[in-house]
C-alpha cells in the first residue's frame, strides 16, 4: 500500500484551526481531528472514561455520566501533575487512532489533514510530511478563548502557557496562515492556495514512494 501524504495542521488555541479544517473538508480532503478522537475516547461507555473518573473523581462527570470538559480543563490547567496524568492516559490512544484513520482515509484521497493542536508538544512532527500552522497574537487568542469558551482569564492564560511558544510553532512550520484579521474569505483563499500546493507535493510523494517500493522488489 502506498503511504499517505499527511499534512499536520496545528496552531495555538483559538487560532482558527477548526475553520481551516472545514475548508479542507469542503475541498474533499479528509480531516482526522485529534480533538474529535479525544471526545470519542471519553464519551459515555468508552473504556477510558471510568479511568478518568478514578483519577479525577466523580465531580468531573455530569448527572448523565458524561464528561464535564470545562471542569476537567479548569482542574488540569491549575495542576501540572493532573495534566500529566491526563496526557499519559489519553494521548497514546489518540496517536494510535490518528495513524489508523489516516491510513484508511488515504486510500481514497490524494492527501489527508491531521488536525493536532498539540503536535509540537507531543513531538509528532515525524507523523507528517508537511506542517501547517495557524497563527495569531496571544492577545487575540485570549480574547477568543474568553468569548468562545467562557473560561476564566487565569485558565485561558494557563492553557496558552502549557502550549509551545508561538515562536517555536512558527519556526517549525512549513506553511503558515495568519488568522489575525479573522476574515473568513482571506482564510479560504489561503487554504485553497495551499491545497493546490499539497496536491502537487502529494503526487510527488506518491511517485517517489512507488519508485522506492519497486526498487526494493527488484533488489529482493
Amino acid at each position: 500500500m502506498i503511504d499517505t501524504f499527511k499534512v499536520g495542521l496545528t496552531g495555538g488555541i483559538a487560532c482558527g484551526k477548526t475553520s481551516a479544517c472545514k475548508i479542507f473538508q469542503n475541498l474533499g480532503i479528509p480531516v482526522i481531528d485529534a480533538d474529535e478522537i479525544s471526545r470519542e475516547l471519553t464519551a459515555p461507555g468508552s473504556p477510558l472514561l471510568p479511568e478518568i473518573k478514578t483519577i479525577f473523581g466523580k465531580t468531573i462527570l455530569d448527572e448523565h455520566g458524561a464528561l464535564k470538559r470545562s471542569a476537567l480543563r479548569t482542574l488540569v490547567f491549575a495542576d501540572n501533575s493532573a495534566l500529566a496524568k491526563l496526557n499519559a492516559l489519553l494521548h497514546p490512544a489518540i496517536h494510535r487512532e490518528l495513524i489508523l484513520r489516516a491510513k484508511t482515509a488515504g486510500t481514497h484521497a490524494p492527501y489527508v489533514v491531521l488536525a493536532i493542536p498539540l503536535l509540537f508538544e507531543h513531538h509528532l512532527e515525524k507523523m507528517c510530511q508537511r506542517i501547517l500552522t495557524l497563527d495569531c497574537s496571544e492577545k487575540l487568542q485570549l480574547e477568543r478563548i474568553l468569548r468562545r469558551d467562557g473560561s476564566s482569564l487565569n485558565t485561558a492564560r494557563s492553557i496558552i502557557r502549557h502550549q509551545v511558544p508561538r515562536s517555536e510553532r512558527l519556526t517549525k512550520a512549513d506553511d503558515i496562515i495568519d488568522t489575525e484579521s479573522g476574515d473568513p474569505q482571506k482564510l479560504e483563499c489561503a487554504v485553497k492556495a495551499l491545497h493546490e500546493k499539497y496536491l502537487q507535493l502529494a503526487a510527488q510523494f506518491a511517485a517517489a514512494d512507488t519508485a522506492t517500493r519497486q526498487q526494493a522488489v527488484s533488489e529482493a
